[in-house]
């Protein structure tokens, strides 16, 4: 049964910005996952349940990359076709996620301000919040094929306006490709690399087919490494409060989508380093589908989640689903 949230809960929402379009969002739940009921364990971490979205708005999926933009559960995606799409997390009494509600479409834009022209500026791939004081002031997001770094100022808890380019090494400038930055995230201040960007690549491997990354930061900063997995290549990744990083991967094998989710501890994540994670969950075939968005958050009951989010690719055969985990105390 679909789950509709009662569109009275949107005018908690601000007014939408000039540019953005509302988008009505309806959710299904998810309440068993490989076999799993809810709150019962999936190898390291604890099913928490989840949902599927649909929307009959066509600009609506391609959901690449999600972070939390402000207060309430506020969150935002980027887009394969270049857009920001900005709503808030709508959780029950239990706790539950339910519903995806207040939805905006924002498509982003240059430093000039105008709509990115074409589909080689927009396919972003990557996103993480940027903190000032607690409070959420832009988004980096990380794009592939013309490849390149910006921010984007944050107002209302959405993201938008011009784009402002963050410089990356010249390496990163020359992949030209659909693998090129897959994943942006920025360290919090309990790591030991506290406020240092973390950039890695689907598909740029360096001389010992490991995957190629920079860290963008002032005293933490230069190249990195993260280690190569049968089918699965990173394409997205979050840090706990504690500073440890996680990297979400994912591939196909047999016609079916494959997922695993990897911790790296954290005094492993540094400059000249080779991360390896170990791995916490891993699932494919129809209980998955592209899965590309991770986001670390707390619930509005306080608990920290494990949000893991699909890229349907705008295809009709493929779902936006939205999976959430825990981690056991």
């Amino acid at each position: 049964m679909i789950c509709r949230v009662a569109l009275v809960a949107a005018l908690l929402l601000p007014v939408v910005p000039a540019g953005a379009v509302d988008a009505t969002v309806s959710a299904a739940p998810v309440t068993r996952f490989r076999g799993a009921d809810l709150d019962q364990p999936v190898d390291r971490l604890i099913f928490r349940g989840g949902m599927t979205l649909q929307s009959p708005d066509d600009t609506f999926g391609g959901l690449s990359s999600v972070s939390q933009t402000g207060a309430d559960q506020r969150v935002s995606f980027v887009t394969d076709r270049g857009n920001f799409v900005a709503g808030q997390l709508a959780y029950d009494e239990a706790d539950r996620l339910i519903g995806f509600i207040g939805v905006t479409i924002e498509p982003m834009r240059n430093s000039a301000g105008d709509v990115l022209p074409r589909q080689y500026a927009r396919d972003a791939e990557g996103m993480d919040t940027i903190w000032r004081d607690g409070v959420p002031v832009a988004v980096r997001v990380g794009f592939e094929h013309l490849t390149r770094v910006a921010d984007f100022a944050i107002t209302d808890g959405r993201p938008g306006g011009a784009a402002r380019e963050v410089p990356i090494p010249q390496w990163l400038t020359d992949l030209r490709t659909n693998e090129s930055i897959e994943s942006v995230c920025i360290a919090p201040e309990a790591s030991p690399i506290a406020g240092s960007t973390l950039l890695l690549t689907e598909e740029a491997l360096d001389e010992d087919g490991n995957h190629r990354g920079e860290f963008l930061g002032v005293n933490d900063k230069g190249p990195v490494t993260y280690v190569n997995s049968p089918i699965v290549n990173p394409t997205d990744c979050k840090f706990l409060p504690n500073g440890d990083l996680l990297v979400l991967e994912r591939g196909v094998s047999l016609f079916a989508f494959v997922m695993n989710l990897r911790r790296v501890p954290a005094d492993q994540v540094k400059p000249g380093n080779l991360m390896k994670g170990e791995l916490l969950l891993s699932a494919q075939g129809g209980e998955i589908d592209n899965m590309e968005s991770l986001m670390v958050h707390q619930t509005p009951g306080g608990e920290t989640r494990i949000l893991i989010g699909s890229d349907n690719n705008f295809n009709d055969w493929q779902r936006t689903l939205i999976l959430e985990f825990a981690l056991p105390e």
